[in-house]
């Protein structure tokens, strides 16, 4: 079967390349978010979660980094916390046919809310 074909001939390959980004980054937010974090683990969540959505379908790369002052800020007395969107910037790169989309989340601090959008499209 071609999954392509079958299921993605309704739309252009610009609008894969954001879909495929931004459905892995709402289920990153999904599913990471609320795990037990510290200094010690920071930088093995990040490779975990980096890892996890490169196995997503036109993920081409990923870039996780978790806010070392904000972690800093939200540990308890027991010396971890729980992860929050605030602590988090995350880039997602994908490529569909010749399209390549950044979809992202950081923390806006205007909006005072971690932001996911679309850094950029190379058509």
């Amino acid at each position: 079967m071609d999954v392509d074909k079958e299921y993605f001939s309704n739309i252009s390959s610009r609008e894969r390349a954001i879909f495929e980004g931004a459905i892995s980054m709402g289920a990153l937010f999904h599913q990471f978010i609320g795990t037990p974090v510290n200094n010690n683990t920071k930088e093995s969540l990040e490779i975990a979660i980096k890892n996890s959505l490169k196995l997503q379908p036109a993920i081409e790369d990923v870039e996780v980094k978790i806010n070392f002052e904000r972690l800093e800020e939200a540990l308890s007395e027991f010396d971890y916390t729980s992860l929050n969107g605030d602590m988090l910037d995350v880039k997602i790169y994908t490529k569909v046919g010749n399209v390549k989309a950044t979809i992202r989340m950081e923390f806006i601090e205007e909006l005072n809310y971690p932001l996911m959008y679309v850094e950029d499209i190379e058509d």
